[in-house]
């Protein structure tokens, strides 16, 4: 079936400078004024490229030149490009937390397609909270877009040993708190976890992100896992350049490729390659900048149906270097059969089915058979009860499997700040069968929902070898992160939910099996603490964290801003 092309004058961008009037005389002489000729951008597709790179973020270090390698695409294509720097949000640098800025690249990204000449857009990011921020903005402009994913950096190397961004940041501060390292093997990590550009090399928020970007349409086929340093990773970026144009001219808009198949698929990619549970509040807020109604039910749901069958730290072995080489996702959504809808559209115009066709798998140990899961115990479980009325979520497959059934004591710490206090205090009344309980680490309370979750293991029970322990909390934690615990409890403490209520000694129970989370407290108990609960005082007085506290949704919702999830259409702007 033929595609219909737009015709020059049908460009968005004819508006701004193909009108014979004093504005557009206006807007072209002043691109003359760049050294352009009219030969360079007359009648061709603009093409904003909408670029996170800066020189404070690690991950995307590279995507100052790969910038120059999409415009190489789009110029031989017959495109114009123009880059368009958004706000970076390096990860382990922005504080309090890249999560309260994700809405605000959302809006940028929006704002600036709307408010320049772009025909197309070409997303450029993959740190943990780029490629959703750029995908929900793009959803909500609705004009031809594809995403460039920044790529894993290398594996980590110490001592022979491969070592995985994240997971074993965490593992070997354990083991250097609990005295079974030295500070010289502590500094020897340090200098190796980290040998390249690119974002974290294990199954963390990135690579599950720029996994479900590539699962949803968003990047052309196999890009999502090419390492940051590979040459086949320009290569992408320039092809992507090319691409982008055609879409363009096919008017191929996010809106004609995302569907409900598209997330349902993309739900399936997060189960089966172990991915982080912030992916969860991502997928939430893209779906509604689609129009789409996802719940946390509809995720539980695939979870329950779908193992892991990626062997990728932190729920199995290997790194994503090994992934890409054992085939990247397109062989991985192969061996997915029946849980991926073959019929979902993509950026290259053909459907996933036709997409994957032929890929095949190199080592059954990395990318595993369904008969062959890495667990079957899932990357996702969604819990109630009366601790997390509209729910909370935990990944069993990087959980104790002892401790996804386990009742216990709380151990309520009221703040972060009263946690890396006490944590290590040796008079400390906890065991290993307590349960800790962090409060105030939600979109209010953090503010903005920092990666608390993974609360680190008392230091007197980490000399008894105790690595892990039912934890509790209205936070996140890192993509990169394992352990039992539970995370994003909603309603959060910081606006009255049950989580903030709870007290030192109540009896709190664990159940991944029966998805349930509860507290042994009574209704009226609760209703008592409640009434005398006391809201905390709003922690920006002005600016942009004000914007957040009052508009942000709960977790259960995707922590996007209300007014950006509102019904109507944006008018395009006035050429005046």
């Amino acid at each position: 079936m033929s595609v219909r092309r737009k015709k020059p004058e049908e460009l968005r961008s004819h508006r701004w400078y193909g009108v014979d009037d004093l504005r557009s005389f206006g807007h072209r002489s002043r691109i003359k004024q760049m050294g352009y000729a009219s030969e360079d951008y007359a009648g061709k597709p603009i093409i904003g490229i909408v670029n996170t790179w800066s020189d404070i973020n690690q991950c995307h270090a590279h995507l100052r030149v790969r910038a120059e390698e999409v415009k190489r695409g789009i110029w031989q294509a017959g495109g114009f490009p123009i880059e368009l720097p958004a706000i970076s949000l390096s990860e382990p640098v922005v504080k309090p937390t890249t999560m309260l800025y994700r809405n605000f690249l959302a809006m940028e990204t929006e704002e600036l397609l709307r408010s320049h000449p772009c025909d197309g857009a070409v997303l450029m990011g993959g740190c943990d909270k780029t490629t959703p921020g750029l995908i929900m903005g793009a959803l909500s402009m609705n004009i031809p877009s594809i995403f460039v994913p920044a790529g894993p950096m290398l594996r980590g190397m110490w001592r022979g040993k491969p070592l995985g961004s994240g997971s074993d940041t965490w593992k070997y501060w354990a083991e250097l708190r609990a005295g079974t390292i030295t500070r010289q093997d502590w500094d020897e990590i340090e200098n190796g976890i980290s040998r390249s550009f690119g974002t974290c090399m294990t199954m963390g928020t990135a690579a599950t992100m720029m996994s479900i970007a590539e699962t949803l349409g968003f990047a052309l086929p196999g890009a999502s896992s090419i390492p940051a340093p590979d040459s086949n990773h320009p290569r992408m970026a320039t092809a992507s350049g090319r691409r982008i144009v055609e879409m363009v001219w096919e008017d191929l808009k996010p809106s004609d490729f995302v569907t409900r198949a598209s997330f349902n698929n993309a739900i399936a990619v997060d189960m089966a390659v172990g991915g982080s549970t912030n992916a969860v509040v991502h997928i939430l807020a893209m779906a509604k900048r689609a129009r789409i109604d996802i719940t946390l039910a509809d995720l539980d749901e695939i979870a329950k149906k779908v193992p892991v069958i990626a062997n990728v730290r932190p729920s199995g072995t290997y790194l994503m270097e090994d992934f890409y080489y054992a085939g990247g996702i397109r062989p991985l959504l192969v061996q997915l059969g029946s849980h991926i809808d073959g019929s979902a559209k993509t950026v290259n115009g053909k459907t996933i089915g036709e997409n994957i066709k032929g890929a095949q798998v190199y080592n059954d140990d990395v990318i595993r058979s369904l008969n062959n899961p890495v667990s079957n115990v899932g990357a996702l479980a969604v819990l109630h009860g009366n601790l997390a009325p509209d729910g909370a979520v935990i990944k069993p497959s990087a959980a104790d499997p002892k401790l996804l059934k386990h009742s216990g004591p709380a151990v309520v710490f009221k703040d972060y700040n009263d946690m890396a206090a006490r944590m290590d205090d040796p008079n400390l009344d906890v065991t290993a069968d307590s349960v800790l309980v962090l409060q105030s680490g939600g979109p209010h309370g953090g503010p903005g929902m920092p990666e608390w979750g993974m609360l680190p293991i008392p230091k007197k029970l980490l000399q008894q070898g105790v690595r892990d322990m039912v934890r509790i909390s209205d936070s996140r934690m890192s993509g990169t992160s394992y352990g039992t615990c539970v995370l994003h409890v909603a309603p959060e403490s910081a606006v009255g939910g049950p989580i903030g209520l709870i007290k030192t000694g109540d009896i709190v129970t664990l159940d991944v099996p029966n998805r349930v989370l509860s507290v042994n407290i009574s209704d009226a108990e609760m209703a008592k603490r409640k009434a005398a609960w006391v809201a905390p005082k709003p922690h920006y007085p002005r600016g942009y964290g004000a914007i957040f506290a009052k508009h942000v949704t709960q977790a259960n919702e995707g922590c996007d801003f209300d007014f950006l999830t509102a019904e109507g259409t944006i008018p395009e702007p006035e050429i005046h």
